[in-house]
């Protein structure tokens, strides 16, 4: 029994590290590169009215937001600062996600913006020392640590001469850290454009565009390695991961039926270059993933959300495949400067039916107010 709570401590601890030696060959060699599902907490998503349209935001994106969707879009910011913030729990709240960013009009043709993002899972038990030297038990050796994934991200945006044509450019530093076990520091690089016309608009975000690499640095000392080879846990070894270019294009439509109601439908397309994914359309090396989304509102100050997104196949029986998808919903209420959204998503299980409620807050200010 004893050896089965070490066992399930130090997978927690394999857990954490999933994500970065998923690449890694058999024997687990040194300088291995893992080029798939590297830094997917980038792939989460931020702000409320986005995720209520199932990601489908590239081209919509007007605001601080923007910073993350296309950077393109922080041309939208009309007021002197707009911040924005937002906190969701995955997993029965084991998986924590949590965003903030500050955008600026800098002037009638440019603007920026900071953004943070952190997902973690804290207090993971460590179990490690459990038993001593001599092969005492002892409870109170055991330790908690945590392992978060953080994004600090730099935007910018300016129009053309061209009327309605913007670009934008980010700039992000990645660090993860899995308690005192292993850290890692990677950069990227990240371009956006917009273009409306009348009430058309055309969006395309093309992430990590030169690659993102993540350069990992492991720090078991031998107590930890020879409770990893007791536990039949591999000892990972210094990495390097990296992240492929993801092109997102996006085309969306705005209706006015009347003063009081409108309606924004917009499609998205990632395109990713990792190798087949199960996604609607899956080949090698590029997939192709759709998602939708669609917004009405009422006198530009209720909203009603709705979107679907995770389109995939999967075999519910022997030779039997199933598509499946992930419906999202959400609401949005303005007063005013504030913009109080939320958003209620699942996992795209729908046998599982596990849903997230997810709530953030926006709110502009401007000199003088």
């Amino acid at each position: 029994m004893l050896l089965k709570r070490i066992s399930l401590s130090i997978s927690l601890v394999a857990l954490a590290f999933a994500g970065f030696t998923q690449g890694q060959t058999a024997e687990g060699s040194s300088g291995s590169i893992a080029p798939k599902y590297s830094n997917e907490f980038l792939a989460i998503g931020v702000g409320a009215r986005a995720l209520g349209m199932s990601n489908s935001y590239v081209a919509s994106a007007n605001d601080v937001t923007a910073g993350y969707w296309n950077p393109a879009g922080l041309i939208g910011i009309k007021s002197d600062l707009q911040v924005s913030a937002m906190h969701a729990e995955y997993f029965a709240g084991i998986a924590k996600f949590d965003y903030a960013a500050i955008g600026k009009s800098l002037d009638s043709s440019s603007a920026a913006a900071f953004t943070l993002i952190r997902f973690g899972v804290d207090d993971i038990p460590n179990t490690t020392e459990l038993i001593d030297a001599d092969g005492n038990i002892n409870y109170d050796r055991i330790t908690s640590f945590s392992a978060a994934d953080y994004a600090f991200i730099f935007s910018y945006a300016r129009k053309l001469k061209v009327p309605g044509l913007h670009v934008g450019g980010s700039a992000k530093i990645i660090y993860r850290k899995v308690g005192d076990f292993a850290n890692s520091w990677g950069f990227g690089l990240d371009a956006g454009l917009t273009y409306q016309r009348k009430n058309w608009k055309f969006g395309a975000s093309l992430r990590d565009v030169t690659s993102t690499f993540n350069a990992w640095n492991f720090t078991l000392d031998e107590r930890t390695r020879e409770v990893f080879v007791l536990t039949g846990n591999e000892i990972p070894v210094n990495s390097l991961e990296i992240t492929l270019p993801r092109l997102i294009g996006a085309v969306a439509r705005e209706f006015t039926f009347s003063e009081k109601f409108k309606l924004l439908a917009e499609i998205d397309l990632d395109i990713t270059t990792d190798g087949k994914r199960n996604v609607l359309i899956r080949s090698n090396p590029l997939s192709f993933d759709p998602h939708m989304g669609f917004e009405f509102g009422y006198q530009n100050i209720v909203f009603l959300r709705a979107g679907i997104g995770n389109i995939q196949r999967i075999n519910s029986e022997i030779d039997k495949e199933e598509l499946t998808f992930q419906p999202n919903f959400g609401i949005g209420l303005k007063i005013r400067e504030v913009y109080l959204d939320y958003a209620l998503t699942d996992i795209g299980d729908q046998s599982a039916a596990l849903y997230s409620n997810i709530f953030s807050l926006k709110f502009n200010i401007f000199k003088g107010s």
